[in-house]
């Protein structure tokens, strides 16, 4: 059986005795016998967050760790330490503290996050053209083809990868790879931290039969819940079903459900899909009915989105608004411009209008900014606003900070409304 050590990158046609690798006596071997043959691989970082946090602060190594927002916000991610007491992604704050009492809470530096990204980026690149990214912390990549180009198969430049990542950015990361990005994906998450796993063609049938059906990719709660009352709950009970019933039944998700249920996937690996939207989100610590608060709130977060557009060189047609009452009431409100835009007074502006559109006087938990309908930057802020002669002044002056901000930091310059 075709082995790897993933700690010295020697391979083996036949599985070493004892389970270490003889070259360097580590434990880390993977063994399998379609091991050389697959191609199509599933990257997800360990707890990226909260590993990048960790790492640039070791005083934080051995303390549970949760990024997110205060009191009333959510956890974004949180480390293995914190994962053990039962904390998780999207859990609200106060239950996660509930859960790990001693918990280090730190607020998201996304910054730092998206530097780290791109890093990690660059190496898959050395890889292949071919990655999908689905977020800073992971991507798909296929590596069809490309053993010939670095001398060695798929799954010795994945175990590369990790380990550049681990020596040259102390981080870690999981792999899954298989035959098609269904299966890569689940795969990745067999194993984690530092995991490296494989599903063949030939144990795919046997691998899925007495799984849930929620380990299917997009099968949230309410899918999951109408299965449940369909009589299938595992991906033996899909198996029952025709096609044709399936598909009279659930619709496309149906057709979905058939062919994943068998391992099939024909999805290929696409690089760099369209971004749709820009938007950015906050949870205040206690409701708000406070104009003057919430009225900094949309500067900030339209400043936020404007600057993300920017810095993708990206404008938008349409600004959305959302907002979430205190009992839990979502209020969302948009309006197209006459012309796209990436600047912040006429993204702060427009969701000032949509604010006193929506005419609900809170009190508040959430409020977000967003755009849409994205194009190009240099489609942008073209057309002259005739019934607001200063706002060119506004936006000139807006570039004019920007550049001052690039040059002196983010605080250079800060407007009055934003300290609200």
């Amino acid at each position: 059986m075709p082995s790897l050590c993933r700690d010295c990158l020697t391979t083996f046609d036949t599985a070493p005795p004892r389970g270490r690798c003889p070259a360097c006596r580590s434990p880390r071997l993977l063994s399998h016998p379609e091991l050389f043959d697959l191609s199509i691989a599933h990257m997800d970082c360990d707890a990226f967050y909260a590993s990048v946090e960790k790492r640039d602060d070791p005083s934080l190594a051995a303390k549970p760790v949760i990024v997110g927002g205060g009191q009333r916000g959510v956890v974004s991610t949180c480390c293995y330490i914190a994962r053990i007491k039962g904390v998780r992604s999207a859990m609200p704050m106060f239950q996660a503290l509930k859960l790990c009492p001693d918990a280090v809470v730190i607020k998201p530096r996304m910054q730092a996050y998206v530097q780290v990204s791109r890093q990690i980026r660059a190496m898959m690149e050395e890889l292949t053209p071919a990655i999908e990214p689905l977020s800073l912390d992971e991507a798909f990549l296929d590596l069809t083809g490309t053993a010939r180009l670095h001398g060695a198969p798929p799954a010795v430049m994945l175990a590369r990868l990790t380990k550049r990542m681990e020596d040259e950015l102390g981080l870690s990361g999981s792999v899954g790879l298989s035959h098609n990005k269904f299966l890569a994906k689940i795969a990745s998450d067999l194993d984690k931290p530092r995991g490296f796993s494989v599903i063949g063609q030939a144990e795919t049938a046997a691998f899925l039969a007495q799984k849930p059906v929620r380990i299917i990719w997009g099968v949230g709660t309410a899918t999951q819940t109408a299965l449940e009352q369909a009589g299938i709950r595992s991906i033996a009970d899909l198996l029952r079903w025709d096609h044709s019933d399936l598909t009279a039944r659930f619709g496309q998700m149906g057709d979905r459900l058939w062919h994943l249920a068998r391992g099939q996937d024909s999805r290929r690996v696409t690089r760099d899909e369209k971004v749709k939207s820009i938007s950015k989100e906050t949870t205040f610590g206690e409701d708000t009915s406070d104009p003057d608060l919430l009225q900094g709130h949309l500067w900030r977060l339209a400043e936020q989105v404007a600057d993300r557009a920017k810095a993708r060189h990206l404008a938008g047609r349409t600004v959305t608004l959302k907002l979430k009452t205190s009992g839990f009431q979502q209020i969302t409100r948009r309006h197209a411009l006459p012309d796209p835009t990436q600047m912040a007074d006429r993204i702060f502006r427009m969701a000032q209008e949509l604010f006193t559109q929506a005419g609900h006087a809170g009190p508040f938990r959430l409020i977000g900014v967003g755009i849409s309908d994205l194009t190009p930057e240099d489609q942008a802020d073209r057309a002259p606003d005739l019934l607001d002669p200063d706002a060119a002044k506004r936006a000139a002056a807006e570039r004019a900070t920007d550049a001052i901000r690039a040059r002196f930091g983010d605080k250079a310059i800060i407007k009055g409304r934003a300290l609200r």
